[in-house]
């Protein structure tokens, strides 16, 4: 039977550099950023229900959803980010869910699933086998968005208040990485882990 991993992490955790090095040791990844992204393109159910509720200047040249635009817009007051998340979630989770099947068709198969506003709900409704959490000081977070994906310090403190807090997701772990420290050091606590992952007795 198929093992089903949970991860999550905060923005700026090194979420997906923990993803990227499992997917390098056999797991298949299913992503809810990338399915998030898929749900919102021009023609996908959310697409029509995000203008509607935020208007046309969310939308690039092209008609696609600017995701710079539209974060400046649902970011900024609760209300706004309770509308995001209700018009969004929905869709991603039948399109996780979808993936996930056919993934697990191969009972074999060690898939991971990252999202990052993993809920004790998800372990349930996604019928986790266990759950691991990308951990990393919130301020270390906030230098490495401004550093390497330029945000305004503002914005990256907005988007980290935006999301569950860290305590919530380490209440959650089955197993934590710390990713305080460097690649090389994220390298060889996946390697540590991934057996652990890999197999039912963990």
């Amino acid at each position: 039977m198929a093992r089903i991993i949970g991860l999550t992490g905060g923005i700026g955790s090194g979420k997906s550099a923990a993803t990227d090095l499992l997917a390098r040791r056999g797991a298949i990844v299913i992503d809810a950023d990338v399915v998030a992204r898929e749900i919102v393109a021009p023609g996908a159910p959310a697409h029509l229900a995000l203008v509607e509720r935020f208007g046309p200047e969310i939308l690039d040249a092209t008609g696609a959803i600017d995701r710079q635009r539209l974060a400046d817009v649902a970011f900024s007051s609760p209300e706004n980010v309770a509308a995001l998340n209700e018009i969004t979630h929905p869709a991603i989770g039948i399109s996780m869910y979808e993936k996930i099947e056919q993934a697990a068709a191969d009972e074999s198969a060690v898939i991971v699933v990252a999202v990052p506003l993993l809920t004790e709900l998800h372990r349930t409704s996604l019928n986790l086998d266990t759950v691991v959490v990308v951990d990393c000081p919130t301020e270390r977070c906030i230098e490495r968005l401004i550093e390497f994906r330029q945000f305004p310090e503002a914005d990256a403190r907005a988007r980290i208040a935006a999301q569950i807090s860290r305590e919530e997701r380490l209440e959650m772990a089955d197993h934590v990485i710390d990713n305080g420290g460097d690649l090389a050091d994220l390298g060889r606590q996946v390697d540590e882990l991934w057996p652990q992952l890999a197999t039912r007795s963990s």
